[in-house]
């Protein structure tokens, strides 16, 4: 029989239980069958500068945080980073999954700049000048140390550190393994999907892999398609651009959009959106141009949701658009990393009119005189694809096999940096994370519609084994004193090195709450 004790604990935990079942499905629950895992926002006040030990500006950073599967209080913490466009919330893809797995909680920082985490109401090219991808990562060493004590406050303890794991798609992937190449102390590990690591000025392998994931026929209809386009806009541009939704468009505008529009199909894991009706139309002796209209107007511009005035030069230099991310994202592009999408010599899918004078006369006009990115210095202080040096480890690259963006990543494993393809008719662009094809969005990562589910799910498999394996040997000492050395030349006499001490905790603001900087 039960005493006093044990009926007293029945009964709460009888009145327990049907507080839960009043109150209905818990958030994971709820959050299970969304599109995000939480869209709550969060603030934080981050430095404007880190690289000024006199500028003292701050911001308001917004970021989210999901803890239902957090093993508190020492589990794991899951760093996803949100990249060039506004952040709506933690996705609820395979990240979820892994959180899941290994009872992580998720936080996401909003990228300087996007959606509410701007600095500044006018988008000036002055005002632009801090829209960097160093002065992001500095943003996430002082978000990770800013948490990381939130935290330990909330749990009542101090000098603690759970092992961090930094997560990114695409460019996030990049900043994701740049993160871990240089605060290497703050970050067991790090995946980078679809991680484009290496800036590239004349792109011309992104243009020559649309033309390999469409395959001859489809390559040769998208050919076909860009001549007759081509020659109907010396004729009557102002009808042809009609056509496709896109008048107000300056022709070599007009152009480029066509052009993404074919690249993102196979980027998105969508190849028979394109392929099928060019294919069709072509045997079938019906009008490319009219098929290839529909297609853009469609597929491009309303299930993609991509707006025809991201390719209006006029619209790019607005300084207060409605839409920010175009102009950022173009900002990033023109003073840091280039991914110029330029058309080949030779037997280009894209109008050969998409040159670097293209992309430079946009930089110039959208942005003024002394934009320009100089991208043997990017490749020199990051390592480009030869990021395997020093304390450059412990990162996990990943590629869909049909997506342009991967030859500006890391291909081919080294030590501690394993790289894994995902070989599948329309495995892209983050596919190890977001599944295919991604328009509609797949909850979890859904790789059942992808054209080998056994080809995503392998590579999975070995992502979370490189994050159980570098979980478990982390170890993070509690007073360590960091410090971060960055490289700015290429021989001794022309190195800069720059210390950052830490004489607060483990990231370095002074008592008065200056960054300071040693030099």
């Amino acid at each position: 029989m039960m005493g006093s004790r044990d009926r007293l604990v029945s009964l709460l935990f009888a009145l327990l239980l049907a507080r839960v079942a009043e109150a209905g499905p818990t958030a994971a629950a709820t959050a299970a069958g969304s599109r995000y895992l939480t869209t709550d926002e969060r603030w934080m006040k981050q430095r404007l500068d880190h690289f000024s030990p006199t500028d003292y500006r701050r911001f308001k950073q917004r970021y989210f945080e999901f803890l239902d599967y957090h093993r508190a209080p020492g589990g794991p913490i899951f760093l996803r980073i949100c990249g060039e466009s506004a952040c709506g919330g933690i996705p609820n893809d395979y990240l979820a999954v892994l959180a899941k797995k290994f009872g992580a909680a998720v936080v996401t920082p909003e990228h300087r700049y996007y959606g509410k985490s701007s600095p500044f109401r006018r988008l000036t090219t002055g005002n632009l000048r801090f829209l960097s991808s160093k002065q992001a990562l500095f943003d996430l060493a002082v978000f990770r140390q800013y948490y990381q004590e939130s935290l330990n406050a909330r749990y009542n303890r101090t000098g603690f550190d759970n092992p961090w794991f930094v997560i990114g798609v695409s460019y996030s992937g990049a900043l994701s393994a740049w993160f871990r190449l240089k605060f290497p102390h703050l970050t067991c590990g790090s995946l980078a999907s679809s991680g484009v690591v290496r800036a590239v000025y004349n792109y011309t392998d992104f243009d020559k892999q649309v033309g390999e994931s469409a395959g001859p026929e489809c390559k040769a209809a998208l050919q076909e398609t860009t001549r007759l386009v081509e020659q109907q806009l010396l004729s009557d541009s102002r009808s042809v651009k009609t056509l496709f939704g896109a008048q107000t468009l300056k022709n070599d505008d007009f152009l480029y959009l066509l052009a993404d529009a074919a690249a993102e199909a196979f980027q998105y894991g969508h190849p028979d959106a394109v392929c099928t009706p060019l294919v069709n139309a072509k045997k079938n002796g019906k009008n490319l141009v009219d098929t290839f209209a529909q297609i853009v107007r469609v597929f491009y511009v309303k299930e993609m949701e991509t707006p025809v005035s991201s390719y209006d030069q006029e619209y790019l230099k607005k300084t207060t658009p409605d839409d920010s991310s175009s102009r950022l994202w173009w900002f990033q592009v023109c003073s840091e990393v280039a991914y110029f999408q330029v058309a080949p010599e030779t037997d280009s899918v894209r109008s050969a009119r998409i040159n670097a004078r293209y992309h430079l006369d946009l930089c110039r006009n959208v942005f003024g005189e002394g934009v320009y990115p100089d991208v043997v210095m990017t490749n020199l202080y990051y390592g480009g694809t030869r990021i395997a040096v020093c304390a450059a480890s412990k990162i996990v690259f990943t590629n869909g096999s049909q997506d342009p963006w991967r030859h500006a990543s890391k291909q081919q494993s080294s030590k501690d940096m394993p790289s894994y393809l995902i070989k599948c008719r329309n495995c892209g662009h983050g596919t190890d994370l977001r599944g295919c094809p991604q328009s509609p969005f797949r909850i979890e990562g859904d790789s059942s519609n992808c054209s080998s589910p056994a080809a995503v799910n392998t590579v999975r498999d070995q992502i979370a084994g490189h994050i159980d394996l570098w979980l478990s040997q982390c170890q993070i000492s509690k007073n360590q004193q960091c410090q971060v050395m960055a490289s700015w030349g290429s021989n001794n006499s022309s190195d800069f090195m720059g210390v950052v001490t830490a004489s607060y905790s483990l990231f370095g603001w002074g008592v008065n709450g200056d960054l300071q900087i040693l030099r």
